[in-house]
């Protein structure tokens, strides 16, 4: 099996709700320093070894299910075996 990273985000142009509340919430927590919190999704996959266009099938999966292209990018990596 060959193990694959999905990272999804919005696009910087996009705003962030979740990560603007975790931003307005460090204060509170007496933590300092930090701006502009983004938040997303971070997915695993584990890829058969007999697919020959590893890349190529989890782009499609990504571009066709794990992301919405009009708002969010991603960024796939597949790691050495």
């Amino acid at each position: 099996m060959t193990r694959v990273t999905v990272d999804v985000m919005l696009k910087p142009e996009i705003l962030d709700p979740e990560g603007q509340a975790v931003e307005r919430a460090l204060p509170s927590l007496d933590l300092h320093g930090i701006a502009d919190v983004r938040i997303g999704k971070h997915i695993e996959l584990d890829v058969d070894d007999a697919v020959e266009d590893v890349a190529g099938l989890v782009e499609q999966v990504a571009d066709r299910l794990l992301a919405n292209p009009v708002i969010e990018e991603y960024t796939v990596t597949v790691e050495p075996s």
